[in-house]
């Protein structure tokens, strides 16, 4: 799973992504890709697992790219535990995602190929996404 080495600090704010996002919205490696159309959080599970789906369905053909990275640290209290008491440790890592990124490109395979195991790969995650083409 993905995950930052080193953090500038240890525990984060939740904030709200506002906007689109403007770096990242364009093709630049591959000729397909999934492209976000909401706002959210990817964890660090829900990637490798989309990744996985790409890979299975493509039998590790063609070139494959990641273009997002988990590097926001989630926290999140252990059930049961009364409220207060300070922050809770970091339980994982997500993506923020803005709508309009590409998350996922890849090339070196048929259209027929890249069209369905992006879909695939689309049911793992949990917002709306869009395949798109050069």
């Amino acid at each position: 799973m993905l995950l930052p080495k080193k953090t500038k600090f240890r525990k984060a704010f939740r904030g709200s992504p506002k906007g689109k996002a403007h770096r990242g919205s364009r093709l630049s490696f591959g000729d397909w890709g999934i492209q976000a159309l909401e706002a959210g959080q990817l964890t660090s599970r829900q990637i490798e697992a989309a990744r996985k789906a790409i890979r299975h369905y493509t039998e590790r053909g063609g070139k494959l790219w990641i273009r997002i990275f988990p590097d926001k640290p989630i926290s999140k209290k252990p059930a049961e535990i009364r409220m207060g008491g300070g922050k809770s440790p970091v339980d994982h890592y997500a993506a923020v995602i803005k709508p309009a990124r590409i998350l996922f490109e890849i090339s070196g395979v048929t259209e027929e190929v890249a069209k369905e195991a992006l879909t695939r790969a689309s049911a793992k995650l949990p917002m709306k996404v869009q395949i798109i083409k050069k």
